[in-house]
């Protein structure tokens, strides 16, 4: 099968196009055949060896799919050859087949494209548990939302929107913005020309009472000032590049607190949670609550590009990998 190989980590331009050896499902596993492959900046990470758990060379990135089953391995007896699902995995998932354990693969809703069903994962489970669970988010509460024009930071809009919060959008192109607002924002600000606190400030009048912060580096003291007494701070990622470094007095004398929301580390302390919310984003997208947006499709050939873009924070939206597209 055709697959993208890292041989070394470092720059995601490495990544090559390769014919490897055909996976085969073992027992209580399923093969798929991939339709469309979620591109994500864990990906690059893991590609440039910057992720926190590293995974030894070479190896096919990739680590969410929507297909069709291809094959069932020994002991999986309630699913069929042919039907739609989506799966996750580590890596692995940027080729023409992907296996995976039969607890990582569900059925795709039908109505469901694959290349939403590829990208929703990911970006609306880490946001349902952030604003369901970890922290709640209550109706009328006002929220900022940074790095809004990408996966993580649209389906933040979207899902506070649906739980009728008034969302403000950063973002730092008006293409971005303008996707935030689609979304569901009230308002958008620029982050490259306007004062995020100032602005922040004056369009929620007095401040947020949360704010979703994906992103990190150079906007983290500004959203954490913009939050009114009593605000919550959600630290999501830090895509931005560099660990921010806050002062504590901020939350000291305006009673704020800072969440963390790191989904990976919280599903093998809660068995049951990510099958949970997996089904909750699922059922969400097939029956209209959630509107994730429809990712940019490219050939696997393109990989490289697309997580470069990612790393340069260049994509609205989402993109995928179709192992059908042809190159050029």
């Amino acid at each position: 099968m055709r697959a993208v190989v890292c041989k070394q980590l470092g720059a995601v331009a490495d990544l090559v196009v390769e014919d490897v050896e055909d996976p085969v499902a073992g027992a209580g596993e399923v093969l798929v055949a991939v339709e469309a492959a979620g591109v994500t900046y864990v990906d690059a990470l893991l590609v440039g060896g910057r992720y926190q758990f590293p995974v030894p060379v070479p190896f096919v990135p990739g680590a969410e799919v929507a297909g069709r089953v291809a094959a069932l391995g020994e002991d999986v007896f309630d699913l069929a050859v042919g039907e739609r699902v989506v799966a996750q995995a580590r890596t692995g998932g940027f080729a023409e087949t992907l296996v995976t354990g039969r607890g990582q693969v569900w059925r795709l809703p039908d109505g469901v494209a694959a290349g939403v069903g590829a990208t929703v994962l990911q970006s609306y489970m880490t946001t349902v548990y952030e604003l369901t669970r970890r922290d709640p988010l209550r109706a009328g509460e006002k929220i900022l939302v940074l790095g809004a024009g990408g996966g993580v930071g649209l389906a933040a809009v979207d899902v506070a929107v649906g739980l009728g919060a008034q969302v403000i959008a950063a973002a730092s192109s008006a293409d971005k913005r303008a996707a935030a607002m689609a979304a569901g924002a009230f308002a958008a600000v620029d982050t490259l020309n306007e004062d995020l606190k100032t602005r922040v400030r004056e369009l929620s009048g007095g401040g947020v009472d949360v704010v979703v912060d994906p992103v990190g580096g150079e906007l983290a003291e500004p959203a954490l000032r913009a939050l009114a007494f009593g605000g919550r701070y959600h630290v999501v990622g830090f895509a931005g590049g560099p660990i921010p470094k806050i002062p504590l007095n901020l939350v000291l004398l305006n009673s704020r607190t800072v969440v963390g929301v790191e989904l990976g580390g919280v599903l093998p302390r809660r068995p049951g949670l990510g099958q949970e919310i997996t089904e909750e984003v699922l059922s969400g997208v097939a029956d209209g609550r959630f509107h994730p947006t429809e990712p940019r499709m490219l050939p696997l050939e393109q990989a490289g590009e697309a997580l470069d873009a990612l790393l340069g924070r260049r994509v609205t939206g989402k993109l995928a990998l179709a192992p059908s597209l042809a190159p050029g």
